[in-house]
């Protein structure tokens, strides 16, 4: 079984600064792939960034520039640094894993529990 913990939401201000960090553990043999989305109120969640196995990033043009997700693979983490924070930054933040358990086994996707980010103006 693998767990998925996130921490590090809140609040904060206009043009301010959060990280946010989601931890695996459990049975895991390799990850694939570590995602960061989102979800406002009364819309749908998106994607905001997201990291390969290899290193490759890639971010949602409302966020580039600003954000910036890293991973520590000793520790099976993933972590989005968020930078001058906007009004419309401010949703339920989710990390997405796809890792596998064993080697050559198939990839399965985890999704965290969400943690808050409201952004002040």
């Amino acid at each position: 079984q693998v767990q998925l913990v996130e921490s590090g939401g809140g609040l904060a201000q206009a043009g301010g600064s959060l990280r946010l960090s989601c931890a695996a553990s459990g049975s895991i043999f390799s990850i694939n792939r570590m995602d960061w989305y989102r979800q406002a109120p009364g819309e749908q969640r998106e994607l905001v960034a997201h990291i390969t196995g290899d290193g490759s990033t890639n971010y949602a043009d409302n966020v580039a520039g600003r954000f910036t997700i890293s991973t520590d693979n000793a520790k099976n983490s993933v972590d989005l640094q968020m930078n001058s924070l906007k009004p419309e930054d401010t949703g339920l933040y989710y990390c997405r894993v796809e890792l596998s358990t064993r080697r050559g086994g198939p990839s399965y996707q985890y999704w965290g529990q969400g943690t808050q980010v409201t952004v002040s103006s």
